[in-house]
C-alpha cells in the first residue's frame, strides 16, 4: 500500500509540469490543422496544375470553383455549388450537381474511400467539374515562355484625321511545350512532350488617318466597323460606328487572342461560371482582365464581327477570350483568331 503524498508536494509537482509542458493556445493549434490525407491534382484549361497535399501552405484558389473548409481537426478541399459534377472510380461513373461540401464527403456519400496510394484528379471546365479517383492519373501541363508583341502605328492618308483602325491584331509568341504527366502511387512517374509550342510574336499594326476630309473613295474595311478615338483620353476611349449607322461608346480597347467553344465538347456544360445558360453572345474571360458582367463588342481578324457580347464565363487566362457558338461546326470555322475587344460604357 502506497503512502499519500502531502498536498504541498502535489501542488509543486503540478506547477513544475505546467512550466515544462505549457498548454498550446487554440489559435496556434488552428494554424497547424493537417489536411485530410488525400493528394489532389487540380487542372483548369491552360493554368499550371495545382498539387495539394499535406505539405506547404494552402493554395490560392481565386477564380476556381473550389474552396478550403476545416472539418474537425483537419482541412479539406470543397466544391462550390451548382457545378455539373462527374466522378470516375474503378470503372464506374457518377453524375450530379455539386454542393458546397468537402470532396471527401461527396466521395463518402457515393461509397468511395480513396486508398493511401490513390489520388484525386480534379479537371475544371466551364461550369463543370470532373473528378477521377485512381492510383494512376494522367493530366497535361503547359510549360511555355511568352514573348510580347510590338505595336506599330502608321499613317493612312486615305483615312479621315482622328480615325484609326487595327489592321493587324497583335499576338504573343510562345516557346515551350505541352507535357503528358503520369502520377502514380503518390508521386510523378513520367513526363512526356506531346505538343511543341514554337510561335513568333505578331506585331499589332494600327493605322491612323491624316486626311483633313474623308477620302471620296475609301476602300472597304475587312470588318464593317469604324473606330474613332477620343484625343483627350490618349486613345483609350472612343466611338464605334457600325455598318447600320449605330454608334457605341467604349472605354477601353483590348487586343486579345480568341478561340471558340460550344456545349457538349471539351467538357463544356450548359451553364456559365455566372450560373447563366450558355448561348451566343456569352464569352469566357479571365476575370482579372475583364470583370464578369462586362458588356463588350468584339471584332476578329478575317472580317469576322462577333458583335455584342457579355462576359459571363471563365476558364481562360490573360489576354485571351473564348467566344460561344451554338454549333461545333461554327467553332471549327472560327478556329483561333486575333481580335479587338471593346469594353462598352
Amino acid at each position: 500500500m502506497c503512502a499519500s503524498l502531502p498536498s504541498s508536494l502535489l501542488f509543486s509537482l503540478f506547477l513544475a509540469a505546467a512550466l515544462v509542458c505549457p498548454v498550446l493556445p487554440r489559435a496556434f493549434a488552428a494554424e497547424t490543422f493537417p489536411w485530410s490525407g488525400i493528394t489532389y491534382i487540380v487542372t483548369r484549361l491552360e493554368d499550371d496544375p495545382l498539387l495539394i497535399d499535406g505539405s506547404g501552405p494552402a493554395p490560392d484558389l481565386a477564380g476556381y470553383p473550389l474552396t478550403i473548409l476545416q472539418n474537425g481537426r483537419s482541412r479539406d478541399l470543397a466544391t462550390a455549388a451548382r457545378q455539373e459534377l462527374t466522378i470516375h472510380h474503378e470503372g464506374q461513373t457518377f453524375t450530379d450537381d455539386s454542393k458546397l461540401e468537402p470532396i471527401t464527403v461527396t466521395l463518402r456519400r457515393l461509397g468511395i474511400q480513396p486508398s493511401p496510394i490513390e489520388g484525386v484528379l480534379i479537371q475544371i471546365s466551364r461550369g463543370s467539374i470532373e473528378i477521377t479517383v485512381a492510383s494512376d492519373l494522367v493530366y497535361w501541363e503547359r510549360d511555355a515562355v511568352e514573348t510580347p508583341y510590338q505595336t506599330i502605328r502608321r499613317a493612312n492618308p486615305a483615312m479621315a484625321k482622328g480615325e484609326e483602325d487595327v489592321v493587324q491584331v497583335g499576338s504573343i509568341g510562345e516557346k515551350g511545350g505541352v507535357y503528358e504527366v503520369v502520377w502514380s502511387n503518390g508521386a510523378e512517374l513520367s513526363r512526356q512532350l506531346v505538343e511543341e509550342l514554337d510561335s513568333e510574336p505578331v506585331d499589332e499594326i494600327i493605322e491612323y488617318g491624316t486626311a483633313v476630309k474623308p477620302a471620296a473613295a475609301r476602300p472597304a474595311q475587312a470588318a464593317s466597323v469604324s473606330v474613332s478615338r477620343d484625343a483627350e483620353s490618349s486613345g483609350e476611349s472612343g466611338t464605334l460606328t457600325l455598318s447600320n449607322g449605330e454608334t457605341l461608346r467604349f472605354s477601353k480597347a483590348i487586343s486579345m487572342t480568341a478561340t471558340a467553344y460550344t456545349a457538349g465538347h471539351g467538357g463544356v456544360g450548359t451553364r456559365t461560371a455566372s450560373g447563366t445558360a450558355v448561348r451566343e453572345g456569352v464569352v469566357a474571360v479571365d476575370r482579372r482582365v475583364i470583370p464578369l458582367g462586362t458588356k463588350l463588342y468584339i471584332v476578329a481578324n478575317g472580317g469576322v464581327v462577333y458583335g455584342h457580347a457579355v462576359a459571363e464565363d471563365t476558364g481562360v487566362r490573360g489576354n485571351r477570350i473564348d467566344l460561344y457558338f451554338d454549333t461545333y461546326q461554327e467553332c471549327i470555322n472560327f478556329g483561333r483568331r486575333d481580335c479587338m475587344v471593346y469594353v462598352l460604357e
